[in-house]
């Protein structure tokens, strides 16, 4: 009877060892908070956790807007440990909410090519502006508008589809590059102009490119989208084309320079924090700052990282670019906001 019970003893401490040792090597979770475009390749994202000992739990909240609006409402009881997809539109809008801390890390304190505050890592940048249906202009014989102001000219009524910047960061950019380049009074004189002219308004933009646009079967042939934009046209066209069908306009007023980071977010799980600068890291690395590039279709922030070939053949950079400073997005955004929607929408 003694004998069976130490058996019995010892097998119940052997059980407990084992699943103390089983629940030791379980990879920690890290959860990392993203919008809906965060994109990099399965086996890239699972090298990462084999090399960092993590296991992603990776939460798609919608658009950059959304997925910001998200980390803020759930500042008592954080839901990520780490958040990628902050840009410089939003940047402003989180530090105010206190829902980032700051990184001091490698990444942080080598060069990039771009900047971001507070403490966010930037990971890559591009620029919001105007694409053109290359054929439609062609078949209509129509001159391609030559500033924004040709935009409100009957001439192009109804030609132009536009992301509602209250819901969509492309929207949100295109209306802070009209005002940093039109001024204030000027641009929303445009919009004014605008809506008497036809634009068309619509979410995001996902609806404006694949929906409305008419290289995508829609009745708009100008809408607002990315540099790279062209270049993923030839990337994922069914026949093999050496010319996008697309084309950039860089207009006055029209361009915007995004620049989207990662960070900490405060009051995540302390266990994880080394789990998230390891993950600020590898968004930085040269694998990732590579792939982003024909994934997301973003230039890399990592100062010398190479350029893909359909990037540098068909992504080329605009020479100007205009953005309102940091301090007048922080104090005049919601009024922008407001003025916008009582001018375009009411």
């Amino acid at each position: 009877m003694q004998r069976r019970f130490l058996f019995s003893a010892l097998l119940s401490l052997s059980s407990l060892s084992l699943a103390g040792l089983a629940q030791a090597q379980a990879p920690m979770p890290l959860r990392v908070l993203t919008h809906s475009s965060f994109d990099l390749p399965k086996e890239l994202l699972a090298q990462f956790e084999k090399d960092a000992g993590v296991r992603l739990q990776i939460v798609k909240a919608g658009d950059a807007g959304e997925m910001t609006n998200k980390l803020i409402l759930t500042k008592a009881k954080p839901i990520a440990d780490v958040a990628y997809g902050i840009d410089n539109t939003l940047l402003p809008r989180a530090l105010a909410a206190g829902v980032v801390e700051p990184y001091t890390g490698p990444a942080a304190q080598r060069a990039a090519a771009v900047s971001m505050d507070g403490g966010v890592v930037p990971v890559d940048f591009g620029y919001v502006n105007l694409n053109i249906d290359k054929a439609w202009f062609a078949k209509k014989g129509l001159a391609l508008p030559a500033s924004l102001d040709d935009l409100a000219k009957p001439a192009y009524a109804k030609l132009l589809v536009v992301q509602n910047p209250a819901t969509s960061s492309p929207g949100q950019a295109f209306l802070y590059a009209t005002i940093a380049g039109l001024g204030e009074e000027g641009a929303f004189q445009w919009w004014g102009r605008m809506r008497g002219n036809g634009v068309k308004v619509v979410k995001g933009w996902t609806e404006a490119y694949y929906t409305e646009f008419t290289r995508n079967g829609g009745t708009r042939p100008i809408v607002v989208s990315y540099a790279s934009s062209p270049a993923a046209e030839v990337f994922y066209s069914k026949e093999k084309i050496t010319e996008s069908p697309t084309a950039n306009l860089f207009l006055k007023g029209g361009v915007f320079r995004q620049v989207e980071g990662v960070a900490l977010v405060k009051g995540g799980n302390p266990a994880a924090r080394e789990a998230a600068g390891k993950f600020i890291e590898f968004l930085r690395s040269a694998p990732a700052q590579q792939a982003l590039q024909t994934t997301m279709w973003m230039y890399p922030a990592e100062a010398g990282a190479a350029r893909v070939d359909v990037m540098k053949a068909h992504a080329v950079e605009p020479t100007a670019f205009d953005n309102p400073s940091a301090a007048d997005v922080s104090a005049k955004n919601k009024a922008w906001l407001q003025r916008w929607t009582k001018t375009v929408l009411k």
